[in-house]
């Protein structure tokens, strides 16, 4: 990012989003962010196994959120699912994320929980903008960059011959 030193006024602005800073920035912020869901899963692992109890709890009590019934009737109906899921699927979202790998794909997953936590949340004291919204922006800014390609195993295995034979798999990279 630069701007002119001699004439901060200026209206030109550049932001260099293949320099070296931006790429550790990217990097970074995907490795912590895979840390977080990472760390969330594997302490649900560690303390439940797969039987978290909660998850289904949780959605069976989601019924003055935006999304009505349906949080419900999965708590109730999906329940065998959602146990084990939560705690694995938090698992393996932040494996992929601290590694680089099958990073849209997983950033997605992460889009899907995080718009649940949103609204499950949906008490907003403090206004729509919460922790819960904020993972969700870091989730879909990991999906848009690309996060994956910088200095994570997308990099490597875009460059592979299944994937260049394959362009479409780029979308679930990068």
């Amino acid at each position: 990012m630069s701007y002119q030193a001699s004439n901060p006024l200026d209206e030109a602005f550049e932001l260099e989003l293949d320099g070296p800073w931006t790429a550790y920035w990217l990097a970074t912020l995907r490795v912590l962010t895979g840390w977080w869901f990472f760390h969330a899963g594997v302490t649900k692992l560690i303390e439940d196994g797969l039987a978290y109890g909660y998850g289904p709890a949780y959605m069976q009590q989601m019924t003055g959120t935006v999304l009505g019934p349906i949080p419900v009737w999965m708590g109730n109906n999906l329940a065998w699912l959602i146990a084990p899921g939560v705690p694995l699927f938090e698992t393996l979202i932040g494996l992929a994320l601290m590694a680089g790998v099958l990073t849209r794909f997983a950033s997605f997953g992460g889009v899907i929980f995080m718009i649940l936590f949103w609204i499950g949340n949906a008490g907003f004291g403090n206004g729509l903008v919460n922790s819960d919204f904020m993972g969700l922006l870091l989730f879909i800014t990991m999906i848009v960059l690309g996060t994956g390609r910088y200095y994570g195993l997308d990099a490597i295995i875009e460059k592979t011959e299944f994937v260049r034979q394959r362009p479409r798999l780029k979308y679930l990279l990068g």
